[in-house]
């Protein structure tokens, strides 16, 4: 690869990629390997920044930020955390996770912080699905005062759809009426269009460029053959970012070197494996 891919994009636009604990670097590595490959942009999963036996102080990763001349992105707990739980503990738990996601940005001088709208079992009554989707409106509206309070808005993403699980924001129908049911400005509560999402739920992601347009901050790039969401390498990745008006766009691999994949990067890449969300 000779030309450096973020180079290409308007000066507010940036390129990069989402780091997962299971790779072996470190923060400092990652963002060291990115910047070899032209890449401007790191964005980093809190719970798994947690789980990182050398994980940055939010202070220490704008330094990091700064040494390696890279803007960065927080993507909020979802492993283990769920804002639309009918258990009340549990749901003000996860609140609890993604505002300090949302401080810890705000130090960090992150541009925005990623987070899922919110699940339930399909198995369950339908008077419990309801308290459940409404468990995630009143958790969005809370996480959505933090970030107006904090100056980091907070991108709400299309997730995949689930045999098993009721998922809020699979379609762009089904994000705009959560987006619609949350008081907040689109400067607060924007999104985060997942292309592999909008791809393994058969919906084309221009039709979630089309409909909210400017409002989509975030995009993660990663690819699928349609049966599953497998955060593949997606070298078509230049026709996302020629159509939208997004910020940040995010490589979300199972490797570092599928991150290479990607962008036709020669650079042979640290050892690593995970999975992307």
């Amino acid at each position: 690869m000779t030309d450096a891919p973020a180079e290409a994009l308007d000066p507010d636009q940036h390129l990069g990629a989402a780091m997962d604990v299971r790779f072996a670097d470190t923060v400092g590595e990652f963002a060291e390997q990115c910047q070899q490959w032209g890449l401007d942009h790191v964005e980093l999963k809190a719970e798994y920044l947690a789980g990182h036996p050398e994980t940055p102080t939010p202070a220490e990763l704008r330094r990091l930020s700064e040494a390696f001349d890279c803007s960065l992105t927080l993507h909020a707990p979802f492993r283990d955390w769920n804002l639309g739980s009918f258990n009340e503990s549990v749901r003000r738990a996860s609140v609890g996770m993604v505002t300090q996601t949302l401080t810890d940005a705000a130090i960090a001088e992150a541009g925005a912080v990623v987070v899922h709208g919110g699940a339930v079992p399909r198995r369950y009554p339908e008077w419990v699905r309801e308290t459940a989707r409404e468990n995630a409106r009143q958790s969005l509206q809370a996480c959505a005062d933090h970030a107006a309070d904090v100056g980091v808005p907070l991108c709400l993403e299309n997730q995949p759809e689930s045999d098993s699980d009721e998922r809020h924001t699979t379609t762009p129908d089904d994000l705009a009426a959560m987006l619609d049911s949350v008081n907040a400005s689109p400067e607060v509560l924007k999104i985060t269009l997942d292309v592999g999402h909008a791809k393994v739920n058969g919906v084309d992601w221009r039709d979630f460029a089309e409909r909210f347009g400017d409002r989509i901050e975030v995009v993660h790039l990663h690819d699928n053959d349609a049966t599953a969401d497998q955060h593949e390498p997606f070298p078509g990745y230049e026709s996302v970012v020629e159509s939208v008006p997004a910020s940040y766009f995010v490589f979300e691999m199972k490797s570092v070197s599928d991150v290479a994949r990607s962008i036709g990067a020669d650079v042979a890449p640290l050892e690593s494996g995970g999975v992307g969300g």
